[in-house]
This record gives structure tokens, sequence and C-alpha cells, in this order.
């Protein structure tokens, strides 16, 4: 791998051009400015969460009968209808969906689904066919197409996912702003922005890595000082998944000039002993969510931010012989925000009488028809343009 392909792959990729102006002064959304600013949330349950022990058909006895030991019982549930109930660690997301703040689109996923964790993730996070290898991510093409600096998509993390990466912009990944621009402030970043001239800035390997540098150092500026206009008050878990959703807080009650955010919490590959891993997870998910909402809330900002949360897979819908599930294809996604138009079920529940050639649940909703959707009726893009085909408005939004 050369240099500039190293760099691009890098937390600090950037991969545009230095705007001077931007080291002169911070930019922030005021109060007034803030008010329908619309942000999305984008949420990674990474390992292939169990879909179907998440948003339960707690009435269907194939479900009961292929999972002898891992089926959730009536008293490990929260009813949603009398065919669907939730998880009982997912009770904070009860609560939203009680309140018209949930929206659970059934049987998400694409054709030939593809159950590897690495290449299921490449594709749901380039929106690419099964068969199609793309370098950039949807949330990167997004940048492209429609912003002027990296910072206008960051991931809470210490790296960037490919969601997150353009051809001319990459999205910032930052798990800690004060850290980030203690780093880009050491001696050997401030004699590189000093000492840069414009003439260095040719599109070699040289001058990419200088454009880079400077993008990073500019951003981290800017996410590091905008960042300290408030600091929420409110509760939230002792969890780094929690943390993470703090800190995106942080930044939407800022007025950080930031449109999509992206975070993940991983552990849920569970082959084995399904039950206590997976409700472990579910519990560290939604108590987050729980605090992150109503952070969003107290600030007024909850109806201008959609959270959207998916895996990269389902499970099968047989139990295996170690008490746990193999990998899947189609899953549920959940939107949550402020300003559903479709909240509570939007589609059909998943036909267990009806499964593929592996036993595992059949799409009827192609997740780039998500994409389009946000990408459409909230952030208010040509979608076709970033995802280069004709998708489905779901219209949930």
């Amino acid at each position: 791998m050369d240099r500039r392909n190293f760099l691009k792959q890098s937390v600090f990729a950037s991969g545009i051009s230095l705007v001077p102006s931007f080291l002169k002064g911070m930019e922030f959304l005021s109060p007034n400015q803030l008010s329908g600013y619309k942000n999305v949330i984008i949420i990674q349950l990474s390992g292939g969460n169990d879909g179907l022990n998440s948003i339960i058909p707690i009435s269907n006895d194939i479900y009961h009968r292929l999972r002898p030991s891992i089926a959730k019982k009536e008293g490990q549930t929260l009813k949603i209808t009398n065919d669907l109930a939730f998880n009982d660690k997912l009770k904070e997301l009860k609560g939203l969906y009680d309140q018209g703040e949930v929206s659970i689109i059934n049987n998400v996923g694409y054709p030939n689904p593809n159950r590897s964790h690495f290449r299921s993730t490449d594709i749901w996070q380039t929106a690419s066919d099964t068969n199609q290898y793309l370098s950039t991510g949807w949330v990167g093409r997004y940048l492209d197409a429609n912003c002027q600096h990296p910072y206008q998509a960051i991931e809470v993390d210490n790296s960037l996912s490919l969601a997150m990466k353009g051809n001319k912009m990459n999205g910032i990944a930052v798990s800690d702003p004060n850290q980030l621009y203690r780093t880009t402030r050491e001696p050997f970043f401030n004699d590189l922005v000093n000492n840069t001239h414009k003439d260095m800035l040719d599109e070699d390997n040289q001058g990419y890595l200088y454009k880079t540098m400077l993008e990073t150092y500019s951003s981290a500026s800017y996410i590091y000082e905008t960042s300290k206009i408030y600091t929420t008050d409110t509760a939230y878990p002792q969890s780094a998944f929690a943390r993470n959703l703090k800190t995106i807080a942080d930044f939407i009650v800022s007025g950080l000039k930031t449109r999509v955010f992206y975070s993940s919490l991983g552990g849920f590959d569970s082959h084995v002993n399904q039950l206590n891993s997976q409700d472990r997870l579910l519990g560290i998910y939604s108590e987050a969510i729980g605090a992150l909402v109503k952070d969003l809330k107290k600030n007024n900002r909850f109806k201008d931010t959609l959270i959207l949360t998916f895996s990269e897979f389902g499970r099968r819908v047989k139990q295996n012989g170690s008490r746990g599930t193999d990998h899947g294809a189609a899953n549920n996604v959940i939107a949550i925000g402020g300003s559903l138009k479709k909240p509570g079920i939007y589609n059909e529940i998943p036909n267990l009488s009806d499964l593929d050639d592996n036993g595992d649940i059949k799409f009827s909703v192609d997740f780039r028809s998500v994409y389009a959707t946000i990408l459409n009726n909230w952030l208010e893009v040509n979608d076709q343009e970033i995802l280069n085909t004709n998708f489905k408005n779901l219209g949930f939004i």
C-alpha cells in the first residue's frame, strides 16, 4: 500500500484541500440556527444482532419450536402487539415506542445475502450490490457531493469506518475531542502548519500528506473549540457506548455543523450461549439511547435528530447446538426520532414459514431504500447521486 492510500484509510484522513480562512475563526450554529438543522446518528450493532430476539414474534409457534432453549418467553418481553414484543432489556426503546418515536422496519436486507461479517459490513457501509466492490462509503459520497468540511460527518471512535470515506473527502474519527486537539498541537503538527506553503499541496503523495494533516489540524480546532460550548449534565450509563453517545449529544447541542454521526456497539456474534450475552448488550444499547434522547429533548434537539440502528445481518432462525444462532440474512432496522411520519411497525413481520434455502428470513426491504429515504427526506439531497441507483422511498420520515 502506498503512502497516499495508507493516509486515505487512516483515522486522520479528510482528503480535501485546505481552507485557509478556517484557521482564522471558528464557526458554529447559533441557537436560532440550531432549530431545523437536521442530523442523523447511525449506530451499528456489530457482529450480527439477532433481530428475532430483539423484536420478538412472540405468538409464532415456529419461533418457539426452532428455538427451544433461546426463545424469549412472554415474561421476558415487553408487548408491542399480540404478535410482536420487545426484548425486556429494551425498556427505554419501549417507552419511546409508546410515545410514537420509534419505527421498526422488518425484513431489511439485500439480494443474494453474504454471511461474512467483513463482506456484509462492507456492503452495508458502501451501499453496494453483493458482487460489487466499492472503495467509498455512502456517507463519504454524501460528503463529496454536498459538504465543504470533513467534520460534517463524525465517527465517534478511534478509527474511521468505510462508510465515512469518500473520493474527495473523508469524515473525521474522534473519540475524545480534547485528546485529538492535544495530539494535533504537538511540535510536529505546529511546524507543519507554520511552514507549509501552497506550492507544497500538489496532488502527489507528499502533497496529500500535507493537506491531510492540515485538515486534521483545522478540524481538531473546530471540534475542540465548538464542543466546549455545551457539556451535558444528563446522567449517562457508565459504558463506553454511552460515553460515545454523550459525546455526540455534546456535539449536537454545542452547534457543531455536523450532519452525520456514526458509532457502533460490538459483540453481537452470538454463536454460543446467546441469551445472556445478547441481553446484556441490548441493555447497554437501550440505556444509552434512553439517556441520549432525554438529553436531546431537554435541549430541544430531538425533533431535528434521527437515530438509525442496523446490524450487518440477522441470525439463523433455528438455534444451533451451542444455544446460540449462526449468521443469517434479513433483519430489522430501528429508526428513532421526534419527527417520524410512520412510527410503529412499518411493514409486515418476518414470515417464518417461508425461509430461504439456508433457513434465514427473506428480505422484503432493500437496506438502500432506508438510506435513500434518509438522504432525500431528512438530509434533503439527491439520493440517486449518492447511491447511483433509484431505490424506493419508504416515507418513514
